[in-house]
């Protein structure tokens, strides 16, 4: 039986930047408070849950006052910046730089259409974190669409400018495109931006060869996780014995797994890996656990 970790897996820039800021402040010694979880990893935010981190919710950051609290990797709308200079609560700013620079870009949209006519539209998943972040900067008017076959919401009579949420599929963004372009009224423009952080999106090809590889693939995820869906599709596409799992405790419910095992099958191949969100640490337990079984 050969074990890999895919070296691809892991965190991504934007998540290693926001959990190093937190373990800096926390090896300090301050009092620090994480404004939603840090990452969709419930086995990360459980270890800097350990060193001291607080998760709060908006509600318990509104009665905050003087405190400081880490803003995550996904970021936040400007409502949560003004009300931390009201309540004098000090920001430790982890947003992403490439979400912090789609934020600004669709906020220098919606600030030159003066007149609102335009439909500022974003491809991502209704209220995800970093969706609320993006649909801040348009004062709540930004248009949300999941799927593709949302599209059909929009008013193509209108003007339509089109981005994208940084963790969403390349293909399902084309397809939208695709879509508006053939659909668009010949008076009315559209325009579109490319907003998909190539950290993700470079992904896909990468996990479906390694998938491909290997006879059985644990997908080790948060199941909050909206990139840990895209990936884990794209290895299900090419592996149907692929499975989802969120700690090493989940593996022994595998029935597939463990017939494998129990039956000493040779040869057996068994690939680990994971979404952006996924620690190194989390799949290397699991290769202790399979091993351990």
């Amino acid at each position: 039986m050969t074990i890999e970790i895919d070296p691809g897996s892991g965190f991504c820039f934007g998540v290693t930047r926001a959990i190093g800021k937190a373990e800096e402040e926390l090896q300090q010694g301050r009092r620090l408070y994480c404004l939603g979880d840090i990452v969709h990893n419930g086995r990360e935010v459980e270890r800097l849950g350990r060193m001291g981190l607080v998760t709060i919710d908006h509600d318990a950051f509104s009665r905050l006052h003087g405190a400081n609290v880490l803003l995550r990797a996904h970021g936040e709308p400007p409502a949560t910046y003004r009300q931390a200079a009201e309540n004098q609560i000090h920001l430790i700013d982890a947003t992403c730089p490439v979400v912090l620079h789609l934020q600004e870009r669709i906020k220098r949209e919606y600030d030159a259409d003066t007149g609102h006519r335009k439909q500022i539209v974003i491809f991502g998943k209704p209220g995800h974190a970093e969706v609320l972040g993006l649909v801040g900067q348009t004062d709540g008017t930004a248009i949300v669409i999941e799927r593709p076959e949302d599209v059909t919401r929009l008013d193509f009579t209108r003007d339509i400018c089109l981005y994208s949420q940084t963790t969403k599929s390349l293909e399902g963004f084309r397809q939208i495109v695709e879509y508006i372009q053939a659909h668009i009224a010949p008076d009315a423009t559209f325009t579109y931006a490319d907003t998909i952080c190539r950290q993700v999106a470079n992904r896909m090809p990468h996990i479906r060869d390694f998938a491909a590889r290997h006879d059985i693939v644990l997908f080790v995820c948060g199941h909050k996780s909206s990139n840990g869906r895209v990936l884990y599709n794209e290895c299900r596409s090419v592996n149907p014995h692929s499975y989802m799992i969120d700690s090493p405790d989940e593996i022994e419910k595998i029935t597939e797994l463990r017939t494998a095992l129990d039956r000493r099958q040779n040869a057996l191949s068994i690939g680990i890996c994971g979404a952006t969100s996924t620690p190194k640490w989390l799949m290397e337990q699991c290769k202790v656990r399979i091993e351990g079984l």
